[in-house]
């Protein structure tokens, strides 16, 4: 019988596994579950937290929370969808393995194809079609998978971003680091521009000019750059 295309989609790499010590075999895989769907996130996490050797440990429905939970928690796996990074695939492993190394990415699509499109290091793809055992089953498989250096976690690599020489934080005027700060913050342009008192287009012009400046390319990068900077401060507990 030939292969189904769920089964096709859900091959991963054949990559060595870790040796696992007894110490390692008694601890749970922590993941963090990102996605904007609250339904669709909320039932991941139910149905990790079922099992009795995964513990979720946060849920976040964007990119700044994302990057805050990485951060605060160091997860073994990263359950999301790239979509909320405002990126490819590649560009929300190297954001997410730039502060947490040790952490595997774990991405929902709805696109059989994007299962195709990315040689990522140490990542695997859940589509559409994936039933709720192979979900838990590919959590499992990709804890298991060693961590080698690669093309996407070598520090060569990661010292590229970002592409352009960062300015310092007095080289921005007030109005973008205030509107910076709300944006790491987890405030959108609209929301943004409802507490300033400014309209959409110019926050989101600000928005446009903070990006050049820094060489940035999406919003979990001008997050990152932001805490990085310290203009936005970190949970107390990392």
């Amino acid at each position: 019988m030939e292969p189904s295309a769920t089964s096709k989609s859900l091959a991963l790499k054949e990559r060595p596994v870790c040796p696992v010590t007894q110490n390692e075999q008694d601890q749970k895989i922590r993941c963090v579950v990102a996605h904007d769907i609250a339904w669709l996130r909320q039932g991941v996490r139910r149905l990790l937290d079922d099992e009795p050797d995964i513990a979720v440990v946060a849920e976040a429905e964007d990119a700044v929370q994302t990057l805050r939970d990485v951060f605060t928690h160091r997860p073994d796996i990263v359950v999301v969808d790239h979509h909320i990074f405002e990126g490819t695939a590649v560009q929300t492993e190297r954001l997410i393995v730039r502060e947490s190394p040790s952490s595997k990415v774990l991405f929902l699509t709805n696109h059989d194809e994007e299962s195709r499109g990315d040689d990522l290091a140490d990542s695997a793809y859940a589509v559409r079609r994936t039933s709720a055992e192979e979900l838990v089953d590919m959590v499992r498989k990709t804890a298991a998978i060693e961590c080698t250096a690669s093309p996407q976690r070598s520090g060569a690599e990661i010292a590229e971003w970002p592409s352009n020489p960062a300015p310092r934080h007095r080289d921005l005027t007030a109005r973008e680091r205030e509107i910076l700060k709300l944006l790491a913050e987890g405030q959108t342009v609209r929301s943004a521009a409802n507490i300033l008192g400014l309209s959409s287009k110019t926050v989101d012009a600000h928005k446009f000019n903070l990006m050049r400046k820094l060489g940035v390319h999406n919003k979990a990068e001008l997050v990152m750059w932001a805490i990085q900077s310290k203009i936005v401060k970190l949970p107390a507990s990392f």
